[in-house]
């Protein structure tokens, strides 16, 4: 019976603070929205960062006819240069390094030019043109930088190139994109705290009379402020749910139906799995959050 009681006079203030609670309900959608797709958009870095960092190779390139770097001043690198390139990589020092090794002769490099340019752009180039090149796999990409100090500007050698170089600028403006929707969602999660409390107040400023009566009668604090800390919490919940549904929706339509098709040198994206498992967070921050909001809020107005 007093759970009943509690029930109905939760539901009762849901009904006559009706502006409020729809306030609290979008301020909390909004908010953790954002938080969900923080949470999904740091997953996808570190997913996106763990399969290209297994997959990062150091190109060793060598002179070709038309190379003008300081190294290539005696033009095309000659055949013991590269053989002695290869010996190198193969050597003991290096060959620890090294979980695999492919060299590209000229004409592999002119049939792959042809094939990403087309036959009518490539026809610029000979095959005389190209360069020879080692492509190394590291075991552990953060030696990357042996491998590079080992060769840059030897002779016959143009350029040394660390794949893992041109991707740490996108995973660096990834997280700063991610770290600015934490902090759009702290803002905002800070703004529906502020307004369940005020909504909470209101409410118990016009039930005061009932409030009085109810302390004459013998009822427990306790008694008196867990109707007003669950209109918080439903309000909480209702925007919890619907941000939950919004970061589903998000990854089913947005990541699945749309980026998966036009963003294809990106194969590993955040799966239906991944929304599914952010969805307890979001509920979980938002109902504790509110319940701590309202709670403190009812039991200041209480000592008042």
């Amino acid at each position: 019976m007093r759970v009943g009681l509690i029930l109905t006079e939760a539901l009762g203030g849901l009904r006559r603070n009706i502006s409020m609670v729809i306030s609290v309900v979008l301020v909390t959608f909004v908010s953790l929205t954002f938080v969900g797709a923080a949470i999904l958009m740091q997953g996808q870095i570190s997913t996106m960062r763990a399969y290209w960092t297994e997959r990062a190779q150091v190109s060793v390139s060598m002179c070709s006819t038309v190379s003008t770097g300081e190294s290539c001043l005696d033009g095309a690198a000659t055949p013991e240069q590269v053989e002695q390139v290869r010996a190198e990589l193969e050597g003991d020092p290096l060959a620890s390094l090294i979980g695999d090794l492919r060299f590209e002769n000229k004409a592999e490099a002119y049939a792959n030019i042809t094939e990403l340019l087309g036959e009518e752009q490539a026809s610029v180039l000979t095959e005389e043109q190209m360069s020879e090149t080692f492509y190394v796999t590291l075991k552990d990409p953060g030696q990357s930088q042996v491998i590079v100090e080992a060769f840059a500007g030897i002779n016959g050698v143009e350029e040394v190139r660390d794949q893992l170089q041109y991707l740490d600028p996108l995973f660096s403006a990834l997280t700063v994109a991610t770290y600015i929707a934490v902090g759009i969602a702290v803002l905002m999660l800070i703004a529906a705290i502020l307004l369940i409390a005020t909504t909470i107040r209101l409410s118990a400023y016009a039930r005061r009379k009932e409030i009085g009566i109810m302390r004459l009668v013998g009822a427990s604090n306790r008694f008196i402020q867990t109707p007003f800390i669950l209109e918080g919490v439903f309000a909480a919940f209702i925007g919890s749910v619907l941000a939950s549904a919004a970061v589903v929706a998000g990854v089913h339509f947005g990541v699945n139906g749309y980026l998966k098709g036009r963003v294809p040198f990106i194969t590993t994206w955040v799966t239906m799995q991944d929304a599914a498992l952010v969805v307890p967070v979001l509920i979980g921050i938002g109902v504790i959050l509110a319940a701590l909001s309202a709670g403190f809020a009812i039991r200041r107005w209480l000592r008042t």
